[in-house]
C-alpha cells in the first residue's frame, strides 16, 4: 500500500464502507418497519393494463363448429 500512498488507500477504505454500509442500511431500513417500504411503493406509478378480453373459444367447441360447417357444406 505503501506505493499508491496513505491517501489513497484510505480513500479506498471509505469507498468500500460506503459501498457495503449503503445496501445494508437500506435493508435494515426497510426490513424493520414495513410501512417504509409501503410508502416508498405507493409514491410509484405502475402498468395499468387494460381489461381482459372475451377468451377464445376452446379446441373442443372450434372442432365442433367445424364439423358442423363440413355438415352444411356436404348437404348442399
Amino acid at each position: 500500500m505503501s506505493s499508491i500512498g496513505a491517501s489513497k488507500g484510505i480513500l479506498e477504505v471509505a469507498k468500500f464502507a460506503i459501498y457495503v454500509t449503503v445496501p445494508i442500511g437500506l435493508m435494515y431500513f426497510f426490513a424493520n418497519n414495513t410501512n417504509n417500504i409501503q410508502k416508498f411503493m405507493g409514491n410509484r406509478s405502475y402498468i395499468v393494463y387494460p381489461p381482459e378480453g372475451p377468451r377464445p373459444q376452446s379446441p373442443e367447441e372450434l372442432r365442433e363448429m367445424a364439423r358442423d360447417i363440413a355438415r352444411k357444406s356436404n348437404i348442399s
